[in-house]
């Protein structure tokens, strides 16, 4: 694995999901490749697989839930239908509330990078809309 462009040198960071996707034709825009809104799709997709993978329930009806206060996207070479995404899922260290993760875009077949991103998780309680800590389960999992 690489360091996400996205991802300054000295922060620590764990690799903690790969996840391949299909293009679909409909991901594609009038130009003929991967329309840039869909790169967040692609890591949303992933960050939602991880976060159940280590037992943090997304959707209506928790306690605490996460959600993005910050994301970007780099984009470096198109990618087009048909292919199959691979996305690369890293964290950095918890705060008591939030969560630093980063992705590298790939093409199954292609160890060249086609995009890295980057989004800020931070958990909130939906009823009051305040922060609230990182989930005892979702915390276990991060060095």
């Amino acid at each position: 694995m690489s360091i996400p462009q996205d991802t300054p040198a000295e922060i620590p960071r764990q690799h903690v999901l790969r996840s391949p996707m299909p293009v679909r034709w409909g991901d594609m825009d009038y130009y003929g490749h991967v329309n840039n809104t869909v790169y967040f799709r692609y890591c949303e997709q992933a960050r939602c697989e991880w976060l159940e993978a280590v037992g943090c329930q997304v959707g209506p009806g928790t306690e605490v839930a996460p959600v993005i206060i910050n994301a970007s996207c780099t984009f470096l070479i198109p990618i087009n239908y048909p292919a199959t995404v691979v996305v690369d899922m890293f964290v950095g260290r918890p705060g008591r509330s939030s969560l630093e993760s980063w992705y590298e875009l790939r093409v199954e077949g292609d160890e060249r990078v086609y995009a890295t991103g980057a989004a800020k998780l931070v958990w909130m309680n939906p009823q009051t809309g305040s922060s609230a800590p990182i989930p005892d389960t979702v915390r276990a999992c991060l060095v």
